[in-house]
């Protein structure tokens, strides 16, 4: 407001002051959300600058600050002015000692756990493979009839001679265009 009156007067405006925030009241907290940072991780992209105001990179809402690669918007996002806004300072919470031993018991039984589904038993895993090979097997020695009745089938059909092939059999000397294969 100042500025745009001193603008009106036709004197340079004032320098940009630091915003007052208020203290931060929360300690540092974990991100419970992903940054996808990685999402367009060796791609090139072709950005345009004229259809959005803010600029190519990424943009911080909270802030109205674009950063120009990841790298950046992290230390941005990380930055004590960021977490400012969000009403966190830059201080961790300590862990108490039965934090820490509540934490390390429920690694061990989700580790436990882990153990415990991947162990199975080997003789049922074993009948299982060997049942599954079994009809396998079975469905190619069917396939196997299948294809000897379709080819049977057609030589049935086939069998039965024309005249014009009566009087080529004849003129070559043999009984018939069938095979003579054994089955």
């Amino acid at each position: 407001m100042e500025n745009e009156e001193r603008i009106r007067k036709g004197k340079k405006p004032l320098t940009r002051r630091r915003e007052e925030l208020e203290k931060p009241t929360q300690l540092m907290q974990q991100r419970k959300f992903d940054l996808h940072l990685d999402r367009n991780l060796g791609k090139t992209m072709m950005v345009d600058n004229a259809s959005s105001g803010r600029g190519p990179g990424f943009y911080c809402e909270l802030c109205s600050r674009t950063c120009k690669d990841s790298a950046g918007y992290l230390d941005h996002i990380n930055g004590r002015t960021h977490l400012r806004r969000l009403g966190q300072t830059t201080q961790v919470a300590r862990s108490t000692l039965d934090q820490v031993r509540a934490k390390i018991a429920s690694l061990r039984e989700r580790s436990a756990q882990a153990v415990s589904a991947r162990t199975y038993d080997f003789e049922s895993r074993i009948r299982e493979i060997a049942e599954k090979e079994e009809k396998e097997k079975e469905e190619r020695r069917n396939k196997r009839r299948d294809k000897r009745r379709r080819v049977t089938e057609k030589e049935g059909v086939d069998s039965i001679p024309t005249e014009t092939d009566q009087e080529a059999m004849l003129a070559m000397g043999f009984g018939s265009f069938a095979s003579t294969k054994k089955r």
